[in-house]
């Protein structure tokens, strides 16, 4: 069959045995672990996933169409994402990226109706389903893993330090915070320096929390939410940030959004943009994941977020890659989520409990085997905007570690 002389091909590393819908088992690969057996239940499934892998093999699990029989899902991942060179060299992958890749204008075209849908769509599930596998604080991003024993919690306080560090913060700054989630860094900064702190989202649970934590801190004063667009901020601020946010600008919109960024940022301004990417050329986002779990979502590549920096006329003052800091950040969630499968399943049902182990474990896996990676990107009008040398971030780290904690 197709999909039997395709991954006779493909599986180079771990060992793969499917159970097609006949019954009948074949082994790819390896006897090496990580070992797998899935057995596929239709004739249909076995085509869909010859042909359309990166859309298909997700979908199938969802669905019940494809069963981990032997192993864990995180083992069949791991191999697949393990091959993915070989996977990619295959004329009729290939064709397929190429294609996606001129569409990829379309798919990420974002305009603010469209911008508002896609943030609902995964922004405003339930409350309680982020509270059952991300931390207290609700940072749902890369955290920052000093030591490899670092917890979670710990791991997340020391991204918002880090991120502060590289603001260089003083009081009386005004702070806009470009896609402000739950509020938690912006909650965070004010409690960190006397800073005033604007925070925007189009999510409305995101911003109904935020207000309530601001008012709960007695910080309403000095830390303010807006359900608004970043694209329809106005004003001057002598700080930016965006954590988490930039990979649903879309492509298409790069230039505008440096070109806004420049715009509301002061003459002595400093933003510090944190974002996932990718260590390849610019490409396409996976079928999948732009489906089922961020609509017009793209990683980008270094070379796309320079060039559009470059066209606005800013400066990079800094930049850091940080490698496998999600994958650890993943696997923390993947854990937790797995742990709560139960009171996942009681608030949505057992399919979406598949979609989101197949979501957190696919990531995971992207990070440790693949492309992706996170760059935290520091940018001013002026090239003096900042010291000269890096000894600032640190120092500031551990003058707040040592002294107050930044923490929600």
């Amino acid at each position: 069959m197709l999909l039997s002389r395709l991954l006779r091909q493909y599986v180079r590393e771990g060992s793969l045995r499917v159970v097609d819908a006949a019954g009948r088992a074949e082994i790819f690969g390896e006897m090496a672990d990580p070992r797998v057996t899935v057995r596929l239940l239709d004739r249909w499934t076995e085509y869909r996933v010859a042909l359309r892998p990166t859309l298909a093999v997700g979908e199938a699990y969802m669905d019940g169409r494809l069963i981990v029989e032997e192993g864990t899902l995180y083992d069949l991942l791991e191999i697949l994402s393990a091959n993915y060179k070989s996977f990619d060299r295959m004329p009729i992958y290939a064709l397929s990226h190429r294609l996606s890749r001129l569409w990829r204008g379309v798919q990420q075209f974002n305009p603010i109706p469209r911008a508002r849908a896609n943030v609902a769509h995964h922004y405003d599930l339930s409350g309680e389903l982020y509270d059952l596998f991300l931390d207290p604080d609700r940072q749902y991003s890369c955290a920052y893993f000093l030591d490899e024993d670092d917890g979670l919690e710990q791991a997340q306080e020391a991204k918002k330090r880090h991120i502060a560090a590289k603001l260089l913060l003083e009081p009386g700054q005004r702070i806009l915070d470009i896609g402000s989630g739950w509020g938690g860094l912006g909650l965070s900064l004010a409690q960190a320096e006397d800073v005033e702190v604007t925070g925007l989202t189009l999510s409305e649970e995101q911003y109904r929390l935020a207000e309530q934590r601001a008012r709960d801190a007695g910080l309403s004063s000095r830390l303010r939410f807006a359900l608004c667009d970043y694209r329809e901020a106005s004003g001057t601020y002598d700080r930016i940030v965006s954590v988490g946010m930039f990979e649903h600008v879309g492509v298409r919109h790069y230039r505008a959004f440096f070109r806004k960024v420049k715009q509301l940022l002061d003459e002595d301004g400093v933003m510090l943009l944190h974002s996932i990417g990718r260590m390849e050329a610019p490409g396409s986002s996976n079928a999948w994941m732009r489906k089922y779990i961020f609509p017009g979502g793209y990683t980008p590549a270094l070379s796309e977020v320079l060039r559009a920096v470059e066209a606005a006329g800013l400066w990079v003052t800094d930049i850091e890659i940080l490698r496998l800091h999600y994958a650890d950040t993943l696997r923390a969630w993947r854990q937790r989520f797995a742990a709560n499968r139960d009171e996942v399943a009681r608030i949505y049902d057992q399919r979406f409990c598949r979609m989101w182990e197949y979501y957190l474990t696919g990531c995971e896996c992207a990070f440790r085997n693949m492309n992706q990676m996170v760059f935290q990107m520091q940018i001013a009008r002026h090239q003096d905007a900042v010291p000269l040398v890096r000894d600032y971030i640190t120092d500031w780290e551990r003058a707040e570690a040592e002294g107050k904690t930044i923490a929600a």
